[in-house]
């Protein structure tokens, strides 16, 4: 992970504002994820296991290790951003390195800020167990401030 205090939120209340933007999604509640610890730049996303949410195997499926991870890095990013701002996914590669067993956890982080692109990676563990990794761009939408008042 990157060092503590490595980017500035533009937003001192960027913490509030994931937290708020997090509940309102129905997807993560639906697949029971939830928000962990929230940094400038870093954003943990915690999913315990359930058997709704494992492919054939038994494993958990690689579309909901996905969508932690997307959400992580999401969070990640948004973190940095102005209130008034909010973000889409432009695109992002997953390695599925080991099977999904048990309770999961994504940690995303920005890896570069920019004006208008965020580039954020997450990694995603099972215990000690290196699930998943990430990389992903997201872009900045100005002025379009995330919450539907």
């Amino acid at each position: 992970m990157s060092t503590p205090g490595r980017f500035a939120p533009q937003d001192l209340h960027f913490e509030e504002r994931i937290r708020a933007s997090f509940a309102r999604q129905k997807a993560m509640a639906l697949i029971g994820a939830s928000l962990g610890p929230v940094a400038a730049g870093r954003v943990e996303v915690r999913l315990p296991f359930r058997d709704e949410l494992t492919q054939q195997k038994g494993y958990v499926h690689g579309g909901i290790v996905g969508m932690i991870a997307d959400t992580a890095c999401g969070y990640a990013a948004y973190s940095l951003m102005p209130a008034s701002a909010s973000l889409v996914t432009v695109e992002y590669k997953i390695n599925i390195l080991s099977p999904g067993r048990g309770d999961l956890a994504a940690r995303g982080e920005v890896v570069k800020s920019g004006r208008s692109l965020t580039v954020a990676r997450a990694e995603v563990y099972a215990g000690d167990v290196h699930v998943a990794s990430m990389q992903q761009t997201l872009m900045m939408l100005a002025d379009t401030p995330d919450s539907v008042e």
